[in-house]
C-alpha cells in the first residue's frame, strides 16, 4: 500500500487504477492541506471521522462525519481539521491522471511549491 507522511498528516492509497484512485487521508488537529487545484482530476471527499473546514473556490463551509463533498475539475480547494481529534476522510479521484505532480498549489502553510 502506497503511504506518505506530510506536514499536516498522512495519506494511504487504498486503490489505484487507470480510471480512479482512492485514498484514506488523515489530518492532525489544526493541520490543513494546501489551497490547490488539479488539471486532470475531480475528487469526492467523504468525511469519516472528525470535523473539517473546507474551502471550495474561496467559500468556507464546515463538515462532519458522514458528509460528502464534490470537488469539480479545476476547482480551488483545501481542507482543515478544526476539531481536537484526527480528521479522517476518504478521497475518490476521477479523471485521466492521478499523479502528485497534478497538484497546483496556490497557498501552502509549509512553503511547498
Amino acid at each position: 500500500m502506497e503511504h506518505d507522511e506530510r506536514p499536516w498528516g498522512a495519506y494511504f492509497v487504498l486503490e489505484d487504477s487507470p480510471t480512479h484512485k482512492v485514498k484514506r487521508i488523515e489530518v492532525k488537529p489544526g493541520g490543513r492541506l494546501s489551497y490547490q487545484y488539479h488539471h486532470k482530476r475531480s475528487e469526492v471527499w467523504t468525511i469519516v471521522k472528525g470535523e473539517a473546514r473546507i474551502t471550495l473556490d474561496d467559500v468556507d463551509t464546515d463538515y462532519k462525519s458522514g458528509d460528502v463533498i464534490q470537488i469539480p475539475l479545476k476547482a480551488k480547494h483545501r481542507i482543515m481539521n478544526i476539531g481536537q481529534e484526527k480528521l479522517i476522510f476518504v478521497e475518490v479521484q476521477l479523471g485521466t491522471y492521478f499523479g502528485e505532480d497534478d497538484i497546483v498549489r496556490l497557498e501552502d502553510d509549509y512553503q511547498r511549491s
